[in-house]
């Protein structure tokens, strides 16, 4: 089994998670592939573009797959989920951000989704690159072409949640989890980052994923 990781929005392939998970399978001497979403303008970055690299990463690869997904990434591995379901196997969600509303993703920044809209720029602190980023409002656009709850997927998937997650709605993946019988739901005591979990996730998706 190989895995491929996609990362969050204004994240990056060295996240703290990343680097956690890829050392974690390393030493069952697994290579984990972590595309960069963030290449080659994070400016211009949209889920179809995102989607694209996550299918080259697929179709580079050999034999099945597992993905993991963090926040956006884990919008974005739904929908490769969907798009390679025969490549595919196994699917890890990490708060994922499932419900990808103009003002959730406009709360992100400096301003409002007509704003945005207006002026084209959204100023984003990007965590990897530590400065203001704009980003274009085809983000949100673009991300309207997709739906997660919508995603009919066979893979068994294994979702980790933070119930005190401010950035994503703890009662949506709730609800998403509850609608399909393949989903195994962990609710943690954690928030967004999940990063006093991580042990504890890696325990769990062990046994998930081997």
């Amino acid at each position: 089994m190989q895995v491929l990781y996609l990362h969050g929005f204004a994240s990056s392939p060295r996240s703290s998670k990343a680097t956690f998970f890829g050392e974690k399978l390393a030493s069952k001497g697994i290579n984990m592939v972590t595309p960069d979403l963030n290449e080659p303008d994070f400016s211009t970055l949209t889920v179809s573009r995102m989607l694209k690299q996550a299918g080259d990463a697929v179709d580079a690869a050999s034999g099945p797959l597992a993905l993991i997904g963090s926040s956006l990434g884990g919008f974005v591995a739904v929908q490769a989920a969907l798009v390679h379901a025969v490549r595919v196997q196994r699917l890890v969600l990490l708060a994922p951000a499932l419900d990808l509303d103009g003002n959730s993703l406009s709360e992100l920044g400096d301003r409002s989704l007509d704003e945005w809209k207006a002026s084209n720029r959204l100023e984003v602190f990007h965590h990897a690159y530590g400065r203001l980023i704009p980003v274009h409002y085809e983000l949100y656009a673009d991300a309207c072409r997709y739906n997660a709850f919508d995603a009919a997927l066979t893979q068994p998937v294994q979702v980790f949640q933070g119930r005190r997650d401010t950035s994503v709605d703890p009662d949506t993946v709730e609800r998403w989890a509850a609608a399909r019988a393949n989903v195994e739901l962990n609710m943690l005591d954690d928030d967004h980052q999940l990063l006093g979990s991580l042990t504890e996730i890696w325990e769990r998706m062990e046994r998930f994923l081997f």
